[in-house]
């Protein structure tokens, strides 16, 4: 998944610390056990003694699903899914019950090994769901589960076809992580758990379905469409959409998938995805999936991006026509290695999932695009990473800067911040400028080989890494200290400085516009996208109408097509109340349902009294287009500001 900019990161971080729950499982502790750090491992056994997992209901070393067969309809017109959920299963220590995950689902009927069962539906948690409890015996190889979801699944976003490119036919798609797979399938809903799928899903025969497995590349004529997933995954790689969309491939092993009116623009924008491909490779080794395409999204799509396996889904706000925003699919492929091939074992390790994948999407951009790039994504993660633990630190949240979590009592959803993504790729930065960065490709292709498609946490980490690296290079360990930076909390003096020319000239114009030279005498020709940003983040937070009109009229930021631009300058436009943006501000905020961009703009406007009005009607709006990702964010927001 794509992470956060810097103002949703420093808006949001401290407004999601709000939903507190106790995960009730007798079978299991409330608090995460861990393997010690001085305990060698064998590479075989790496799922032995994984930590307890606080997010879900399974005991995974008392009973776990190991393969899913799924067969679905979609209904446009109830917005709901219903089918048969069948897996097979593994039962170990003489145990009665199976135990999954769901969120309002309503179960009709569960058999086991063909015979009928009386399982049982727990009260619902207010953040978990309900367990699903399954009467078992050693024996038992196959539950089935009959079931529909709720109109108002968390997982699924429904769209009318107005709210399409298109405008024709109605899209639905899933977004599964961090724990909503188990509102439109009852499974075993942890990253600790991996299964192989296959799935029959049957859809209206105008339009197309694709999942996160091999996927047709052309409608049929029945509506009945076929998958296959291979490799185990967990549940909140399971992913599914639905809509009118072509495919046009890019390369042997790369294409998109889009809306018809988009399918053009989406493939010049991406016509480098093979390029990335094989300087990933080179990198790290094979790619273990097969193919890797990509979907673009209807514009309600949450994020920027999320790494469903063989197939990315991303969001239309990176279509700029230039190919500059591209990282993001450097990001969602380093996924391929980094979390989908090698999971974190609890969303306590989530930067082993993050941190390694802004490492690696990092490197695929400096193969691709040069150093001089890369050094400008890297500064964009250390201006995003003060600024967090600046504002977590102030609001009495410092322990949340830790790369271990502990997320006991909270949703997962609260580790997504600059933390896991920029803190996590600053130490693998660190490792490398200290060992010398032919060892660690070394070591992480190793890593990748001995860990494939099994899960891992951090302190198994600290052991492979010190056994296999760190003990090999005199004086690395001390030196690099990785256990002040996993275990304490903010910024180690330590972290590597990354220097750039571009850089280094975009704050010498903001610098220099503040001390009264004039917008138009700045030297800004030939400007990549990153230095705009920089230049932006570099001004005052208060800017006068006057000084937003000059800035506005030289540089157009309102009229950009750039959305990482468009956003940072929106920012703004809202803090400063530039009304003379407000309609473009309104458009935007109408259109783009992407929580990056959703939350520092609203961030603003909440924030103050004159402007929380607009804020509350433009929502209003813009609801129905936003994913309960988004839309639940927003609403936290305003609950907070109103008191509620």
């Amino acid at each position: 998944m794509q992470h956060f900019s810097l103002q949703l990161r420093v808006l949001f971080s401290s407004l999601i610390l709000l939903s507190l729950f106790t995960a009730c499982n007798p079978k299991k502790k409330t608090t995460e056990t861990s393997t010690d750090s001085s305990t060698e491992i064998d590479s075989t056994q790496m799922n032995t003694s994984t930590p307890t997992d606080i997010h879900t209901f399974a005991v995974r070393e008392d009973a776990k699903i190991t393969h899913l067969d799924l067969k679905l309809n979609v209904d446009f017109d109830t917005k709901m899914l219903s089918g048969i959920a069948t897996y097979d299963i593994e039962v170990q220590n003489n145990i009665d019950k199976i135990y999954l995950d769901t969120r309002s689902l309503t179960i009709e009927n569960v058999e086991v090994d063909g015979q009928k069962a009386n399982f049982e539906l727990a009260n619902e948690d207010e953040n978990l769901g309900q367990k699903l409890s399954i009467p078992v015996t050693p024996q038992s190889k196959k539950v089935a589960i009959t079931y529909k979801t709720s109109s108002t699944a968390e997982a699924l976003q429904w769209l009318s076809p107005s709210q399409t490119a298109g405008k024709k036919s109605p899209f639905l798609f899933t977004q599964s992580q961090a724990i909503l797979a188990r509102t439109w399938v009852p499974t075993q809903d942890s990253p600790g758990i991996r299964f192989t799928y296959t799935a029959e899903v049957t859809v209206p025969k105008e339009l197309m379905a694709v999942m996160s497995a091999e996927n047709p590349q052309q409608k049929n004529d029945s509506g009945v469409y076929t998958f296959k997933m291979e490799q185990p995954i967990p549940a909140y790689l399971l992913a599914l959409a639905v809509g009118d969309l072509r495919f046009q491939p890019i390369g042997e092993r790369t294409g998109v998938y889009a809306e018809p009116s988009m399918i053009s623009k989406a493939a010049y924008e991406f016509e480098e995805m093979d390029k990335m491909l094989e300087a990933a490779e080179k990198l790290y080794g094979k790619y273990a999936w097969g193919r890797y395409d990509l979907i673009v999204l209807p514009p309600s799509f949450p994020f920027g991006g999320m790494e469903n396996p063989r197939l990315t889904f991303a969001t239309p706000t990176i279509l700029a026509g230039d190919r500059s925003l591209t990282s993001l699919v450097a990001h969602e492929l380093a996924h391929s290695w980094s979390g989908n091939l090698v999971t974190n074992a609890t969303w306590n390790d989530f930067w082993l999932n993050e941190g390694f994948t802004v490492y690696f999407e990092n490197r695929i951009m400096e193969e691709v695009y040069g150093k001089d790039y890369a050094e400008m994504l890297a500064l964009i993660s250390y201006q995003d990473l003060k600024d967090e633990v600046k504002v977590m630190t102030e609001a009495g949240n410092a322990e949340d800067t830790k790369l271990k979590l502990d997320l006991t009592g909270r949703n997962p959803d609260d580790g997504v911040t600059s933390i896991a993504y920029d803190k996590g790729f600053y130490l693998l930065k660190l490792i490398e400028n200290t060992v010398g960065r032919e060892k660690f490709d070394v070591f992480l292709n190793k890593y990748f080989t001995e860990y494939a498609f099994k899960t891992t946490n951090t302190e198994h980490f600290l052991t492979y890494l010190d056994k296999n690296l760190l003990s090999q290079v005199d004086g690395s360990m001390q030196e690099i200290n990785p256990k002040e930076w996993i275990y304490e909390t903010g910024i180690p003096a330590n972290i590597p400085k990354i220097e750039s020319e571009r850089y280094d000239k975009a704050i010498a114009a903001a610098e220099s516009w503040k001390t009264e030279t004039p917008a138009a005498q700045l030297e800004t020709k030939d400007w990549t996208y990153q230095q705009w940003l920089f230049f932006l983040r570099a001004l005052p937070n208060d800017l006068t109408l006057q000084q937003m009109d000059e800035l506005d009229k030289q540089f157009k930021f309102s009229a950009t097509g750039n959305n990482e631009v468009l956003g940072e300058w929106l920012v703004k436009v809202a803090h400063n109340q530039y009304e003379k943006s407000y309609p473009q501000m309104r458009k935007f905020l109408v259109n783009v349902g992407r929580r990056k961009f959703l939350s520092p703009i609203y961030g603003q406007l909440v924030a103050n009294e004159k402007t929380l009005p607009l804020a509350k009607e433009i929502y209003e709006e813009a609801k129905p287009n936003y994913h309960f990702v988004s839309s639940s964010s927003i609403e936290k927001m305003i609950a907070e500001k109103e008191g509620k």
